[in-house]
């Protein structure tokens, strides 16, 4: 039966069966279609086998086409979402305005159709693949819906017939167990075979995907059949394990179950019930956690617990693995699988070939149908540890990490799925349990504190793992689901699940830990940081946000003390392990502490937002004590390391600790670390705290009173920076409020200064350097100050600006005034700083604020910024600032400053003053007001009476016990008092005896202190502990191999705090009384917030006065009785210190100063006389030039040599010039309107009507007629391809350049350019050239006697222009000069393409040579003319005439061009001159006619006759030249006329010009030359005849003002050329006029005008001809040599008759305003050549062409297309705007530059790559700048970074 059936026509079948099918009875029907399909889709023929499909495709559509079919299927689509999906690199939107969730994306087709104005969106390209979610309410807002998905669909449409779909029903389910039964048999584990195998099914089965692929596109009806299908248990029962008779499914089964044997999973049948029982296990998972935590790494077998024992035996190597315990909650998360339909089947085999693109596109496709998106969301969760272990496998990990998080962002974006399968799945649970089991993969024993007994386990980042961040898809998933609030609440309240969450966190706690080398440097430095600091932020800290972002209500108290109560315990469980006592290890740090980290970012929001009371989370005081060393120890080591400490360990450990304040980081590290310190200083005692901040950071021994000291720990140079680093942690400790109390606003405000005040910033770069949270810069957040309205709250926008060089400006954002005045905040600039040299740049830009609005001219100091209030629950804090410690050592370093000790510095007193006024500000709240002082006692800490510090400052100290060295100046002092006993000590008359003295000095030992407070500390809390704790000998600070010398002596200080600070104000002001004891009246506030060191003396004095009345007394006391310095000091070794630093500051800084103003000075000089600066004085000097005495010689300097002398024969000096060959000209239009670029299919651009596409047209065509010598002078090339000459204007020996040139080949370090090829840069300015233009000796522009008129009459100077082109080229004798001469000539030719040159019949001929040379001057001549605006309007020698080299180009172009003689008989003078009898005779027939004269282009000719004649030229001869080729011109101009006259204007203008023809001087009125032309012309056969069209546009009425207009226009460009011309030669200058007087004025400098000329204003452009013969018959004879073209067809004829000679300045294409236009069409827009969408798609910016950078499908010859393309459009220049990154490139010749980009963003950004994506706007300006570069050839001197291309773009 089947076999019958086979054998029919499908289409015919089908339509049969599906009628079988219909009926009631459907049995036969449904045997046969079983049948058939089991022969039609048997498994065991190869999949490559297309035979199947096609029978599928007609049974689906049941008689149909199945084109039709599918159109029927999709007229009954109901989808209301458009879930379109795609692959990585797709460009896609999203909005931020519109989106719930982040991930929210859209397709393009769906954002153009949604209104988005206003909104806060951007384009990117996809990285993993997505789907859009337009429709979809749960992921974006129904207002940002396209037009399509906004109206519910869904009803309106039909309901589906019952048939349509009946065969689908069928067939569908055999088609998949098919597709099935393929992938089960392709499968082989990875060890038996390579890898490729899985790719080779794939490929197979392609067609089979692809075809699945193309049913979902059908739409909604079509999907509903497919979910039936795919969801359907009892279809799969059937099908899956095969029926008795079939024993292909049974193997093939089979095959499926040892596959799930092999993952390691079992399908639930074979475990049995025992995965029942296990859910369910019973041990409290609380303790299953803990005991998971200690699991011991050395697992000795006396442990208690058995569970870590049976571990012991697995140790490999120093790794030990960590077993999870019975913590997880179902074991069979792990490892049970169990598939009851085909889409587990189909998830289960995508996931074991690795997720093959097709695939999964097949399965998002699906989503739009709602039971789908369940059922698979649900099945996704049920295989996810299977994914993840697969992952970990994989060898492509990075692939299948894009594909699944591909998949897992659609699901689990969606909140109400999220939670839905929370619930019902476990989700949390899995997730949890599979990072856990990821992480154990990896662990190993820490090493920190206790290196041999350390029971805790870190993450190993050197783990492939977690260096190329496999882990990333899971915590991505993770981080998704948190962020929705169902979910994250059922997180927070599983107990169990945050405890097994916290040991997850515990494993990156102290990872990466660093030892510091203390000898050699270390060998190999390890990169790992990177995967660390990676793994903490996504992780650790993302999650913790994610957490944070639901704690802010009162509401969620709760969930805020569990997570802080977890976070203790695991803590303390960490302590225990690592074995920490009191005192962290020496020389070892880790930034890894995320366990602190969540518990202070938990403790801020508790007190923040939820209003709980600290002191309720917190622990006893020993636990502050160890929570607070970690942290702090990296605080000290930062120090440490920016002072060179850990120098040895590498670069590395710098990247480390930029890496932890970097912006991404920063608020998950430094932040959390700095705020819990924060809260442990405000809760330990002060003097403790102190004294361990100075312990950690090793300067315990630096603060004494001694001037000198030996420091154990320390080096002397690492001293004083280590010094300013504890100050300056002080200062920020006491002075940063992110947690203690600012709002989200003002952090973001003090965010966005810091970075400000660094740099002025970009938009994007200071989005990026601000921290995320706690403010999420997109615009979701209600409520909070935006970014936007913050920054233009704080900084003025700077728009982008060009600065001449041509370097481009971003659009940059500035601080205002008022920031910088009231602010700026050095401290939080500190803070944030990645690089120490931001914080001088900000200082920098400070002081310069300073001084441009007159507040302060010196050199000011970081200003002191009042604080935000505390919260209440920190009040605690400010007893830092109020303890005796801090107060000692503030003293003991003033008294040092004082006393000019070694390495104190101006940072160190800064922070101290700093410290000072902190206090002052923070004042303990039960502080007395003013208290009188008390009786001192005399015991060891009674330096001072009581801790507050307004009542020290004017605390007198009299003596001090310090410990020095024996060599101390000190102990020198004693002696000389010893010996001088019986006087009494001078400065103490008062000690009565020495003896009393001992009594009452002063010690004080930090270390002694500290553990002291530890101690009590202890003791209070526990006494058993107090006898674990044996605290160390303080022998480490005094080892006994110290040298022995250290002997305690007594010093005199009486001194108190504010004198020392008045004794330091006389000291920075240099005066002896710098304060008179009044000055506290005058003292006003406001003037002292900015300032130098002076001012903040007196600012905290002044405070100080105000505060207490006390300290008044005895500042005006102290200031009373003006104290010079200590006399002692004067004779110390100081004495040479004694020019105070500061003045030596100073002066140093003076120096600086003189010296840069001398050198700017010398190099303006410089710019003025090697530059293009216009200054008048450069054009004044030109003028008197041209009237040197005669035989005075050009000098010229050799800017190699440095020697000045003329240019000669033997020894040639040359210009520098860049030769390069440019086809500006040839891309002219003659329109004003530049072409606009096509951004739709309909528009397009002609490059027909460029000059140089005419000029060819005409060359063609001319030589399709007339005989090829002479077309080839009758018209100039180089429109395309001619070469350009310019120079920089220095010059140098011929013979120094080569060996210049020498050097350079030598030296293989060149950037940029290719010595072979002849290029360099010139030696003096650096401008890039690539030849030597030899200068010819003698004097410079033609001067004297060749510009003497003389009185000849017209008549005998046409004959000596005749006679001396007569004269034969004389060959110069050979010389370096002339050998110069040729090598320029050829490097000429070398600098275009041979297609430039070759336009006559035979390639190479000297008439092509001829045609070349005379073009390279008209070239120039023309450009120059482009340069100056295209006319002579502005006149001057302008900067171009002062760097042009045209007069030494001609000189050698016509050195070349002598060598040509032309043939006289064929001389065109004498056919200008002389009327001719008619030679026609002698014209053989075979030969083709000359052209004529009325053909020919008259500029031409004008180059021709003065390159060909006798150099140099007399001025006399040119004019008479000028003279004869303007009658020339003109007739020309009256020809092109009467072409336009329609017939009737033809006879009235020929009409009126015969009746003038009588009259006197008639041959200088047009009317009658022109009545003449047209009587002429007339007789030649049809040259008029009647060309409608034309006759129909010329309906305007000539007047004889609009004749006169047109004949002038004409005959411009000839004048305009001969005038250039006339200035280089000759050196006469350029008059300037307005546009109207140009044609006047260039007569009159030509000397046209005969003397009795009329006033300019009705200018009659006739009366300037000249004529040798009677013009009527010259006309005559002209006008005959058109007869002999009586055969050709006239229309031709006419359009060699009619050129317009004007054009337009050449224009770059017009581009749209938004760049999206351009993007949205170009970037899809298949290439012309392999009709392939190109990878890097370009455009030319100059004639619209569409190419392939790098495209291989377009190469030729080895050349890709966008070099070729810019040979071809450009002569080797081509500009090109890259479609994909928005920015231009320019190719010259073969080097390419990146050149910036025309499109900027709404804050003047370029977006290079489209990476932010925000819409671009054209720049005009920079537009603007690139086509007058273009224009102007100057590429090469503006852009500096160019590199080779090898023809590879």
């Amino acid at each position: 039966m089947a076999a019958s059936l086979l054998r029919r026509d499908k289409k015919a079948t089908a339509a049969h069966l599906k009628a079988d099918l219909n009926r009631t009875d459907n049995s036969s029907g449904l045997r046969q279609l079983q049948e058939l399909l089991d022969n039609v889709l048997n498994p065991e023929k190869p999949a490559s086998d297309t035979e199947a499909l096609d029978w599928c495709k007609y049974l689906l559509a049941g008689g149909d086409g199945f084109e039709e079919f599918c159109k029927t299927v999709r007229s009954y689509d109901n989808a209301t979402l458009c879930g379109l999906v795609w692959t990585a690199n797709f460009v896609a939107y999203r909005c931020r305005t519109c989106g719930i969730s982040p991930c929210m994306s859209l397709c393009a087709e769906c954002f153009n159709n949604g209104d988005h104005t206003g909104h806060d969106f951007n384009m990117f390209r996809s990285q993993a693949g997505g789907a859009c979610d337009c429709g979809d309410s749960n992921v974006m807002r129904e207002s940002g819906f396209c037009r399509r998905h906004r109206l519910k669909t869904g009803e309106s449409v039909p309901s589906v017939p019952h048939d349509l779909l009946l065969m689908s029903e069928m067939v569908l389910p055999r088609f998949i167990i098919s597709i099935i039964q393929y992938l089960r048999d392709g499968y082989t584990e990875p060890e038996s075979a390579t890898d490729r195998d899985l790719q080779k099914v794939l490929q197979q089965l392609e067609p089979q995907i692809s075809f699945l692929e193309e049913l979902t596109k059908m739409g909604g009806a079509m999907r509903t059949v497919l979910t039936k299908i795919l969801t359907n248990q009892q279809t799969f029962k059937e099908l899956s394990m095969g029926q008795e008779e079939n024993v292909y499914a049974k193997r093939s089964y089979e095959k499926y179950l040892s596959a799930l044997k092999n993952s390691g999973l079992v399908s639930v049948e074979e475990k049995g019930s025992a995965g029942a029982g296990a859910g369910a296990a019973d041990s409290p998972a609380g303790a299953g956690a803990l005991s998971l935590l200690g699991a011991t790494a050395a697992a000795s077998p006396n442990e208690e617990n058995k569970e870590e024992d049976q571990d012991g035996g697995q140790c490999v190597g120093q790794r030990k693995r960590v077993k999870l315990s019975s913590t997880t909650k179902d074991p069979s998360i792990m490892d049970t699988l169990k598939h009851k339909c085909f889409l587990e089947e189909l998830l289960f085999w995508t996931i074991k070939y690795e997720f093959p693109q097709k695939m999964v596109t097949f399965l998002l496709n699906m989503l739009p149908d709602q039971d789908y998106k369940i059922t698979f969301t649900k099945t996704f969760v049920q295989h996810y540890a299977f994914i993840m272990k697969t992952l970990m496998k994989s060898h492509e990990s990075d692939t299948m990490s894009n594909r699944i998080v591909h998949i897992s962002v659609q699901l689990f974006s969606n909140e109400e799925l999220a939670r839905h399968v929370t619930e019902e799945c476990q989700l949390l649970d899995i997730m949890v349990t599979v990072l856990l089991y990821m992480m154990e993969s990896c662990l190993i024993k820490s090493e920190l504190q206790d290196e041999e007994n350390n029971r805790h386990v870190v993450v190993n980042c050197g783990e492939a793992l977690l260096k190329n961040n496999t882990y990333w898809p899971l915590v991505s998933d993770f981080i998704n689901i948190l962020s929705h609030q169902s979910v994250a609440k059922r997180f927070l309240e599983d107990h169990s699940l945050l405890m097994l969450w916290m040991s997850f966190v515990s494993f990156f706690q102290g990872m990466n830990l660093n030892k510091r080398e203390l000898n050699e440097h270390v060998e190999f430095e390890s990169q790992t940081y990177y995967a660390a600091f990676a793994a903490e932020l996504e992780a650790c800290a993302q999650p913790m946000w994610g957490l944070l972002t639901h704690c802010k209500v009162k509401e969620t108290q709760e969930y805020t003390k569990t997570v802080v109560r977890y976070c203790l315990e695991t803590l303390q469980i960490w302590f225990d392990a690592i074995g920490f006592v009191d005192e962290p290890a020496p020389n070892q740090v880790t930034f890894h502490l995320p366990l602190h980290r969540y518990y202070a970012m938990f403790l801020s929001k508790a007190v923040k937002c939820q209003g709980l009371d600290l002191d309720s989370l917190l622990p006893d005081q020993e636990m502050l004590m160890k929570i607070m060393v970690h942290p702090l120890q990296i605080q000290a080591c930062l120090s440490e390391i920016h002072s060179n400490m850990w120098v040895r360990n590498g670069l590395q450990i710098k990247g480390q600790a930029m890496t932890y304040v970097q912006s991404h980081f920063c608020n998950s590290m430094i932040d959390p670390d700095i705020f819990l310190l924060q809260v442990c200083a405000s809760r330990l005692d002060p003097d403790y705290f102190i004294s361990s901040v100075f312990e950690r950071f090793k300067v315990v021994d630096l603060l004494t009173m001694a001037s000198q000291h030996q420091n154990t720990v320390l080096d002397a140079e690492q001293e004083r920076p280590m010094l300013e680093g504890a100050l300056t942690f002080l200062v920020i400790l006491c002075s940063l409020r992110i947690h203690l109390g600012m709002t989200d606003d003002e952090i973001l405000r003090a965010e966005m200064v810091s970075q400000l005040c660094m740099n002025d910033r970009t938009h994007s770069s200071l989005l990026d350097l601000i921290p995320e949270n706690p403010n999420p810069k997109s615009g979701i957040v209600p409520g909070s100050c935006s970014f936007e309205e913050m920054l233009s709250a704080v900084a003025d926008f700077k728009a982008p600006v060009f600065e001449p060089g041509g370097s481009m400006q971003q659009g940059m954002y500035t601080p205002k005034a008022e920031v910088w005045e009231k602010e700026f905040d050095p401290i939080m600039v500190i803070l944030r700083t990645v690089y120490r040299r931001d914080v001088q740049s900000a200082m920098d830009r400070y002081s310069a604020f300073l001084k441009q609005s007159g507040i302060h001219t010196g050199n000011p100091w970081p200003p002191y910024k009042e604080r935000t209030p505390l919260h209440p629950c920190y009040r605690g804090l400010v007893r830092l600032l109020h303890c005796k410690t801090l107060h000692i050592v503030i003293f003991t370093l003033l008294y040092k400053i004082w006393m000019d000790h070694q390495n104190m510095s101006e940072h160190v007193l800064c922070m101290v003053l700093y410290l000072v006024e902190l206090g002052l500000d923070n004042h303990m709240q039960e502080d007395k007001e003013d208290e009188e002082p008390c009786i001192e006692e005399h015991c060891h800490d009674s330096w001072f009476p009581g801790t507050s510090l307004l009542s020290n400052l004017h605390h007198v100290i009299h003596f001090v016990r310090v410990r020095v060295p024996e060599t101390a100046p000190e102990v020198e002092k004693k002696r000389e008092r010893e010996r001088e006993r019986e006087t009494p000590p001078s400065t103490s008359a008062e000690s009565s005896s020495f003896g009393q003295n001992l009594r009452e000095a002063q010690l004080f030992s930090l270390v002694a202190e500290r553990r002291r407070k530890f101690q009590e500390i202890i003791n209070r809390s526990s006494h058993e502990a107090s006898q674990a704790v044996r605290p160390k000998s303080s022998s480490r600070w005094h080892p006994p191999g110290s040298p022995p010398q250290l002997v305690t002596e007594i010093l005199e200080i009486r001194e108190s705090m504010l004198s020392l600070l008045v004794k330091l104000h006389q000291k920075l002001s240099a005066k002896q009384n710098s304060l008179s004891p009044g000055w506290l009246e005058e003292a006003d506030p406001a003037h002292h917030a900015h300032g130098d060191g002076i001012t903040a003396i007196e600012r905290i004095l002044a405070k100080a006065a105000s505060r207490s009345r006390h300290s008044k007394r005895c500042l005006q006391e102290i200031c009373g009785r003006v104290c010079p310095p200590v006399t002692a000091k004067k004779n110390s070794p100081g004495d040479k210190k004694s020019m105070d630093k500061e003045e030596r500051r100073q002066r140093a800084r003076e120096r600086q100063q003189k010296l840069l103003a001398e050198f700017a000075s010398r190099q303006k000089s410089f710019m003025e006389t090697a530059m293009d600066v216009e200054s008048p004085e450069a054009e004044a000097a030109m003028d008197v030039g041209s009237a040197e005495p005669l035989d005075s010689e050009v000098l010229y300097d050799c800017v190699i040599c440095g020697q000045s002398g003329p240019s000669t024969e033997d020894r040639p000096t040359g210009l520098v010039v860049l030769l390069q060959a440019s086809s500006v000209l040839g891309h002219r239009c003659r329109s004003d309107e530049a072409k606009r670029l096509p951004t739709s299919d309909e528009e397009q651009i002609f490059p027909e009507d460029t000059c140089g596409a005419t000029n060819d047209v005409r060359l063609a065509l001319m030589q399709r007629y007339f005989k090829d010598s002479s077309c080839l002078q009758s018209v100039s090339i180089g429109w395309d391809g001619g070469v350009y000459v310019q120079t920089c204007g220095h010059t140098l020996h011929i013979d120094c350049h080569k060996s210049y040139m020498e050097s350079l080949r030598n030296d293989q370090v060149l950037q940029g350019f290719s010595v072979d090829k002849g290029e360099f840069t010139c030696p003096l300015c650096r401008q890039f050239a690539n030849s030597v233009l030899p200068c010819k000796p003698g004097r410079g522009t033609e001067a004297g006697a060749w510009h003497t008129p003389s009185n000849k009459s017209p008549a005998t100077l046409v004959k000596e222009v005749g006679d001396l082109q007569e004269e034969l080229g004389i060959f110069p004798t050979e010389s370096n000069l002339t050998k110069e001469m040729e090598s320029v000539i050829k490097d000429i030719k070398n600098a275009t393409q041979k297609k430039y040159m070759d336009y006559g019949k035979n390639p190479g001929s000297p008439d092509n040579d001829f045609l070349f040379m005379y073009s390279v001057a008209r070239t120039n001549l023309e450009l120059e003319l482009v340069h100056r605006g295209g006319n002579l309007c502005s006149g001057g020698a302008s900067a171009a005439a002062k760097r042009s080299c045209l007069n030494q180009l001609f000189h050698v172009l016509a050195m070349h061009m002598r060598l040509y003689s032309i043939d006289s008989a064929y001389n065109p003078w004498t056919r200008l001159t002389q009327i001719t009898q008619n030679r026609e005779s002698e014209y053989g027939d075979e030969e083709r006619p000359e052209v004529p004269m009325l053909f020919r282009d008259v500029p031409s000719l004008l180059i021709i006759f003065v390159l060909t004649m006798p150099q140099p030229l007399r001025k006399e001869h040119f004019t008479c030249i000028v003279k004869v080729l303007y009658t020339l011109q003109y007739t020309q101009a009256l020809a092109a006329l009467s072409v336009k006259f329609s017939p009737e204007e033809r006879l009235a203008w020929s009409k009126t010009g015969v009746a003038k023809k009588n009259m006197p001087n008639s041959e200088k009125s047009w009317e009658t030359l022109l009545s003449h032309v047209i009587s002429e012309l007339t007789k030649a056969r049809g040259m008029y005849e009647s060309r409608p069209e034309e006759s129909m546009l010329s309906s305007s009425v000539w007047s004889p003002q609009s004749i006169e207009f047109t004949l002038q226009q004409f005959c411009l460009p000839f004048l305009r050329l001969s005038c250039l011309l006339q200035h280089h030669l000759y050196g006469d200058n350029l008059p300037g006029c307005l546009v109207e007087e140009e044609f006047s004025l260039l007569v009159g400098c030509l000397g046209l005008l005969p003397g009795s000329a009329q006033s300019s204003s009705s200018m009659n452009s006739a009366t300037c001809l000249a004529w040798n013969v009677n013009p009527f018959e010259l006309l005559s004879q002209w006008c005959s040599e058109l007869f002999s073209l009586a055969g050709a067809p006239s229309q031709q004829a006419m359009t060699l008759l009619v050129q317009d000679p004007q054009w337009v300045a050449p224009r770059l294409l017009q581009l749209p305003d938004n760049y999206n236009t351009i993007f949205q069409y170009y970037h899809r827009k298949s290439c012309s050549v392999c009709s392939k969408t190109p990878k890097d798609p370009a455009l030319c910016l100059v004639c619209g062409a569409f190419v392939c950078l790098k495209g291989l499908c377009c190469k030729q010859q080895g050349i890709c297309e966008c070099v070729l393309h810019s040979q071809h459009c450009g002569a080797a220049t081509g500009i090109f705007l890259l479609i994909n990154a928005s920015v231009i490139i320019i190719i010259r010749g073969h080097r390419f530059c990146l050149w910036g980009s025309v499109y900027l963003d709404a804050h003047g950004e370029e977006d290079r790559d489209l990476r932010r994506g925000k819409p671009l706007f054209l720049c005009e300006e920079r537009y603007r700048v690139l086509e007058q570069q273009w224009v102007s050839h100057t590429f090469d001197h503006i852009n500096k970074r160019w590199g080779p291309h090898y023809n590879g773009l």
